[in-house]
């Protein structure tokens, strides 16, 4: 009778183990079981360097979504951005899409600034104006062998 309380309670705590690494699992992942809260909106930039898939979507300086995919339109050469944008945010026509650093060496980020028509970006739709990000090493490079 001793030996199956003793396994009875290792089963158990096993089993509760289990259930909590699984929620841990879907918090720290980010992973959405139960529908869709985001739409799709994508922008064109000249460079993205650094820009990663997963990286956060700002607006005003508050998470708005994160990067879903970086490709590279191969005819016109720039880098296509897909961002998953939370429905509650309604991004404006004349929005404009940078790619910012987080202080100086951080990691980079896409910080979309608020238009001010009234028209708004459908689900699958493109924001137009856009800044590339700033390649700290080509400045400095540039800097230092040009100066005479």
């Amino acid at each position: 009778m001793k030996r199956f309380n003793v396994e009875m309670a290792v089963g158990i705590f096993l089993v509760a183990g289990f259930i909590c690494f699984a929620y841990l699992s879907v918090k720290l992942g980010d992973v959405n079981l139960f529908g869709d809260k985001t739409y799709l909106v994508k922008a064109r930039f000249g460079s993205v360097s650094g820009l990663k898939e997963g990286a956060i979507v700002e607006l005003a300086g508050v998470k708005i979504g994160t990067v879903s995919r970086v490709t590279l339109d191969p005819e016109k050469y720039e880098a296509v951005v897909g961002m998953d944008i939370d429905v509650a945010v309604k991004l404006q026509e004349d929005s404009i899409a940078s790619i910012r650093t987080s202080g100086i060496i951080g990691d980079k980020y896409v910080d979309v600034s608020p238009g001010g028509l009234e028209d708004y970006i459908p689900p699958g739709g493109e924001i137009y104006e856009t800044e590339s990000a700033v390649n700290i090493e080509k400045l400095i490079s540039k800097y230092i062998f040009e100066k005479k």
